[in-house]
This record gives C-alpha cells, structure tokens and sequence, in this order.
C-alpha cells in the first residue's frame, strides 16, 4: 500500500479551521447541496454516531467539507446515520453518494471500513476516504488515520500538572481499540510526569450500538462518579457523550480535557468553556479537506495516510487563557513534545 505524508497536499490548507457550527442532532439521512459556479460534484461525508453537531468528530469532518466548498466552489453533500443500521445501509449510502458524482466520498468513522470497501470496489473510478481506520486496502482507498496517543500523552503530561489532588480521570466512548490509544497515551503521559497522581478510566459502553459515542447522559454519570473519588482533572474521548463530561466537570468546578476538536471554542459548550482546560485535537478537517484536494489536484491521496505531532495534525489546543499563560504547564508540554517527536519517548498506544 502506498505511504504518503499528508505535507504532499497540505497546498492552501490552514492549520486550523475554526468550527462555528450550532448543534444539531437527528438522523436525517438527505443530502444537504450548495449551490456552485459550474454545478459539479465535489466532496461528500457520511456521518459517524452522533452527527452533525456532536462539537467534536463530526463536526470536524464537516468544517473541512465547508472549507473545501467554499474553495472549490463546488456541491458538496452530507449525510446523517441512522439509528441500528447496518453495514449494508452505510455501504448503499456511500453508493448513493458515488452514483450520483460527488468525489471524494468520506465515510467519518471506523465503522465504515466494510462499507468503504464494498462501494470502492463498485465505483473504482472514485476516490473514497475513511477517518479513523487503517484496514482498508484498496487503490482508490485513503485511511485517514491519527495518531491519537501522542495528542493524549500531552494531555496526560497537563492532567498530572494541574491536578491538585493527584488523581485524575478518563471517560471512553467505547471499549474499543481506537478508543484505547487515547487511554494509552494519557496515562502514559500522567505516569512519566508524576508517577503519584491515579488515573481513574472508564469506559461508558462496550459497542457504539449501546450510545458510548451519542450519550451524554451516561458521559456525566461517568465524570460524577470519578469526581466523587477526588478526580479534578477529567480527560473524555467520547464524542458526543463527552458534552456530560464537561458539564460534570463545569457542575463541580474540576477541570475537563476536550477531544477531537478545541471544545473551548465551541458554541454549544459556551458556557462551560471555563473549565475546559485544553482539548486533544486531530485534525479531522484538515485531514478531509486535503484529501478532497487532492482529488482536485488531480493526485488523489491513497494508502495510509497519517497525521501525528510532527506533521502537527494532533497536538494540544491553548485557547483557554489560564493554560497558555501557565508558564511551568507549556514547559513541560513542550519539552515531552519534542521527545516524542525526535523518539526519545515512545509512546504506547494500548
């Protein structure tokens, strides 16, 4: 399988692209179009659990679909899930999608794999793109993949820094291997800065058909109860569930760890921003507005396509002001940065 770096494409990209979305839930599963110059289809995405307006995932993905519209000036469409589908049902979505000539064709979510290399072998004259999983092979295939640990190491290196009663917590969607490399990282990171501090981690559901990715209901019952066992620093890679966490934490004045996308900046978590103290970030949009670049380009991306600290397409975000001015807290984050990067730290990722 071809191994590019996402540097290649990177062109007009921006480094971030700043979200500014309303939520919204459903599962509507109509295609949304804007209107273009010459009326050609571009990027489509399907959407993972939890849709549009999940402040998180999702969101991203759709902030680099809006990006790519508006530079291309092309239709775009994006579709919702629906509830208990199968992967037949994800598959005749992407289908939908390619028959009618948008490409690229996203689907967000590692729960697509089968999907995407069902409608690739179908349409092998479309790129198709899939976020989050690296098992499918195929030529007109790219696996938009992160290293997720190294972006959770650094929040754990800022849990353990800021913790005041050494112990901290972690909130998972699902019990799943992807999940389990934020787990991994973060602990990590926590370990190697204070070998004192407890890492409480759970996770909410054991399949993303229970809402491990969708309930913030159960994400806030999870943060209530590891604060209760003296948690103030509570890291949540949950998706949707993850607005519970950070209203617990907001609730009980403890500090939250955002994921995905920087949470602080977010809308819909406004009020609670104060106690959002960073987010771990991939960058979700980047990653889909370049690969619809790329197609444009006329070089479609292919193959594994990955993006970890040194590309920068995961990191921690400094929006919140009471951690960009902790001097000693940037320091350190810095200085673990820098060895992850150069390899003098390796960080695990189960």
């Amino acid at each position: 399988m071809r191994r590019i770096s996402r540097i290649t494409v990177a062109g007009a990209a921006t480094a971030s692209l700043a979200l500014a979305l309303s939520a919204c839930g459903g599962t509507s599963t109509s295609a949304s179009s804007s209107e273009s110059k010459g009326g050609n289809k571009g990027l489509a995405i399907a959407y993972d659990v939890g849709g549009k307006g999940d402040q998180s995932f999702n969101d991203a993905a759709y902030a680099g679909l809006e990006q790519a519209k508006k530079e291309f000036q092309y239709d775009t469409a994006d579709v919702e899930p629906t509830e208990g589908e199968t992967d037949a049902d994800k598959e005749q979505r992407l289908v939908s999608l390619a028959k009618q000539g948008y490409n690229p064709v996203i689907g967000v979510g590692y729960a697509y794999a089968t999907a995407v290399k069902g409608a690739a072998e179908k349409f092998p004259d479309t790129t198709f793109g899939i976020v989050d999983d690296s098992t499918v092979e195929s030529k007109n295939v790219a696996d938009l993949v992160f290293s997720e640990e190294e972006a959770s190491y650094l929040a754990g290196v800022a849990a353990a820094k800021s913790t005041k009663t050494n112990t901290v917590g972690f909130v998972g969607g699902v019990d799943i291997p992807l999940i389990h490399k934020f787990q991994a990282g973060y602990e990590q990171g926590v370990k190697d800065t204070n070998p004192k501090v407890k890492v409480l981690s759970q996770y909410l559901t054991q399949t993303a058909e229970e809402g491990g990715f969708a309930s913030p209901d159960k994400g806030k019952s999870a943060a209530e109860g590891q604060i209760e066992k003296k948690a103030d620093v509570v890291y949540a890679a949950a998706g949707l569930s993850g607005q519970g966490v950070i209203e617990a934490a907001a609730a009980n004045k403890v500090w939250a760890i955002g994921v995905d996308s920087d949470q602080y900046k977010q809308e819909a978590l406004a009020k609670y921003k104060d106690s959002i103290l960073t987010s771990a970030m991939k960058d979700v949009a980047k990653a889909v507005y370049n690969l619809a670049k790329s197609v444009e380009d006329g070089k479609p991306e292919t193959g594994i396509v990955r993006g970890d600290l040194k590309t920068g397409e995961v990191g921690l975000s400094n929006s919140n002001p009471k951690f960009a001015d902790d001097t000693e807290l940037q320091d350190a984050i810095k200085t673990a940065k820098e060895k992850i990067i150069s390899g003098e730290i390796k960080v695990k990722s189960s």
